[in-house]
């Protein structure tokens, strides 16, 4: 018998998954993470890892399946807290659940599980998973979408590897949300109307700019409101005698400077924002709402524009460079000079874009076919064939 260790969060996804591997006779044991204790960073009195490993533990007793507890909060604060905040400080913005999936549960996680004699480790995302032979008979593992289009959770697993893949399974990819409730409510599971956390992955309730707050010191700056007509938006394009020129061209930022706009606010730290925030601003008296265009953290300026289709927050071309390029599937990786038509997102939720790569030595463009709003650096950017996610990329 097959012995599968599943992460056990507390929540219905991760519950289903045990119930469905016990129903395929699997030998199942949950295991629930807990990523954080540090009690230098609270907001509020409410403790949600103690609610959530009880209703872990109250699922594997109904399942009758073996359930501990594993205290991961050293791992977590050393490869992703501290990550988050340095890449905050120099004002860029990460995506801590991508960092979390690759980083604790299918490296940190997944090893706590072969040491308990697992064949696999299994979790409540919203994805699925195949194999193939390559000509020589070896086998190559696929991430494909999950097939509920509303919940489809690929994108946070964009840094997984083969090696990863080949000890995970994904049984619930194959169910829509409301499915999924469903078995739960059916097998009287205690989390089957549970709500899904908001939070962070390893604080649940904590909003993330107060969390931000507690360790990156307030720092008082300027906020300036940029024109949309300034001359900047409206220079000609330069003839190119490259195409990575012309691509370096369109994936660049604006620079911003005081002179580009008017003082209309101040704000305590431009490392607490992102490009493409509105909300946080306090900022009135405007005929249409401001959104962040860029930020400056060595100025400590933040730069604004009226409306969701200022010019300053979108752009055609994107960039990963050498050093942050991942493949999931390595026998499809470009070499340089090569190019690959695919689909694209650069934040969970957004639909596909139709985008091509573009490989030089110095890294891959992602050249979309319209522009996106508020690409933003630190985020990571995955591309598709059709319905597998073939590779990703942080965006620098």
């Amino acid at each position: 018998m097959k012995r599968v260790v599943v992460g056990l969060s507390g929540g219905v996804d991760s519950s289903v998954t045990a119930y469905l591997l016990k129903e395929q006779g699997y030998e199942v044991i949950g295991l629930f993470m807990k990523n954080w204790h540090d009690d230098s960073v609270t907001i509020s009195n409410e403790c949600p890892w103690l609610e959530d490993s009880n209703d872990a533990l109250i699922v594997a007793e109904k399942l009758g399946i073996p359930f501990q507890t594993v205290d991961l909060s050293v791992e977590y604060k050393e490869r992703i807290v501290d990550y988050m905040f340095r890449e905050y400080e120099k004002g860029r913005t990460p995506n801590p659940d991508v960092l979390c999936n690759r980083e604790i549960k299918f490296d940190v996680f997944l090893k706590i599980a072969m040491q308990l004699g697992a064949d696999y480790v299994a979790t409540g995302h919203y994805c699925r998973k195949d194999v193939i032979k390559n000509s020589s008979g070896t086998e190559i593992y696929k991430l494909l979408a999950g097939k509920d289009n509303n919940k489809d959770q690929s994108y946070f697993l964009c840094q997984l590897s083969q090696e990863q893949l080949a000890k995970t399974l994904f049984p619930i990819g194959e169910l829509t949300k409301p499915e999924v409730r469903e078995i739960a409510a059916a097998n009287d599971l205690v989390t089957a109307d549970k709500k899904d956390s908001q939070g962070l992955c390893f604080i649940g309730k904590v909003r993330l700019p107060e969390f931000l707050q507690q360790k990156l010191k307030p720092k008082k700056g300027v906020i300036v409101e940029v024109p949309s007509d300034i001359e900047k938006y409206n220079t000609p394009i330069p003839n190119f005698t490259s195409r990575e020129d012309e691509l370096l061209y369109f994936s660049s930022k604006h620079e911003y400077s005081l002179e580009d706009g008017k003082v209309v606010g101040e704000h305590q730290g431009a490392h607490y924002f992102t490009i493409g925030q509105r909300k946080g601003l306090n900022v009135g008296g405007t005929k249409e709402p401001l959104f962040i265009i860029d930020t400056d953290v060595n100025s400590n300026t933040i730069y604004t524009g009226q409306g969701k289709n200022h010019p300053g927050l979108y752009r055609r071309t994107l960039k990963v460079a050498s050093d942050e390029i991942h493949w999931v599937r390595k026998d499809l990786e470009l070499q340089d000079g090569e190019t690959m038509h695919v689909m694209a997102r650069i934040r969970y939720r957004q639909a596909l874009q139709e985008a091509i790569l573009y490989k030089f030595s110095s890294g891959i463009y992602v050249d979309f076919v319209e522009q996106q709003s508020a690409i933003t650096e630190g985020q990571f950017v995955a591309w598709y064939i059709e319905d597998e996610l073939v590779g990703s990329g942080v965006i620098s």
